[in-house]
């Protein structure tokens, strides 16, 4: 299952970003803590250059919270300032100055030495499409100034907006990056809806979630009241799901447009548990 995805406005993008990169102290990249290798952009790694940063790893809600603590562990030990963030119910966001402050210890020295001290953070926010950027400007903004959505892309320019912590924060449109090396890649992303629905094919794509869920056995099981083992198909498996969720047209056929937009939605809303794609 091939996946790539490069609209126009993710180059512009990228070039807004360049551009506004010499405006902020520091760059908070929030990742998606269900997938903490695919939902970072490599692009950036070559863009930020020595800027200061810190990862976010958001949506710690949705993710498993025994993974999300050896993925801090992980990022930590190369010398990152990480955040386990839940943003949509404002959790673990008050630690954000704290976090950064230790990252600019060098840039407040060089300040001091040319008798600078103003104490404002200004940031850029950056990020994939649908990681939970705006929702997290907004949380620290104590305000709805940033525009939220739930479908990829929704930031489409950049935007300043204040925090009453004088934090400036720097809103930027998610990018992706031209080609998915890795077709693993491009599957996690489309598992969690960081790629749009349209252009994919969500009854194969949610055939081989399922077949990524099997880690998860307990919670598919229990979220579906299924019965199975390791004999069973993905197939199978989905057939199960259908019959119990009654996905079935005329004649006995199985919906699978049906069962597999179902199975795509209740994972990203978290409603089969908490689960990381990607292990340590």
């Amino acid at each position: 299952m091939n996946i790539n995805w490069y609209p126009g406005h993710m180059k512009v993008a990228v070039d807004k970003l360049k551009q506004s990169l010499k405006l902020v102290d520091i760059v908070a990249e929030v990742i998606d803590a269900r997938i903490p290798l695919s939902s970072r952009n490599p692009v950036l790694d070559d863009i930020l250059e020595n800027k200061a940063r810190i990862l976010i790893l958001n949506k710690a809600d949705l993710s498993d919270p025994n993974q999300n603590e050896k993925w801090k562990r992980h990022y930590e030990q190369m010398d990152m300032g990480v955040m386990i963030v839940d943003a949509l119910n404002n959790k673990d966001l008050k630690s954000l100055r704290k976090t950064c402050e230790k990252e600019l210890v060098e840039k407040r020295e060089r300040d001091k030495k040319r008798n600078i001290f103003d104490d404002t953070i200004r940031m850029m926010i950056v990020g994939i499409p649908n990681v939970g950027k705006s929702t997290i400007i907004n949380q620290i903004a104590g305000r709805s100034g940033a525009r939220v959505g739930n479908k990829p892309g929704v930031t489409k320019a950049n935007q300043w907006i204040k925090s009453e912590n004088k934090i400036q924060l720097l809103d930027t449109p998610g990018v992706l990056w031209p080609k998915f090396e890795d077709p693993e890649v491009g599957l996690n992303l489309a598992f969690t809806g960081a790629i749009t629905d349209n252009i994919l094919d969500t009854e194969n794509l949610a055939l081989k979630l399922i077949g990524r869920l099997r880690y998860y056995e307990k919670n598919l099981k229990e979220r579906y009241k299924i019965d199975y083992d390791v004999e069973n198909t993905d197939l199978e498996i989905m057939q199960m799901i259908a019959e119990k969720r009654g996905a079935i047209l005329k004649g006995g056929v199985i919906d699978y447009f049906k069962i597999s937009n179902t199975i795509l939605s209740e994972f990203r809303k978290g409603k089969i548990g908490r689960i990381t794609l990607e292990r340590i």
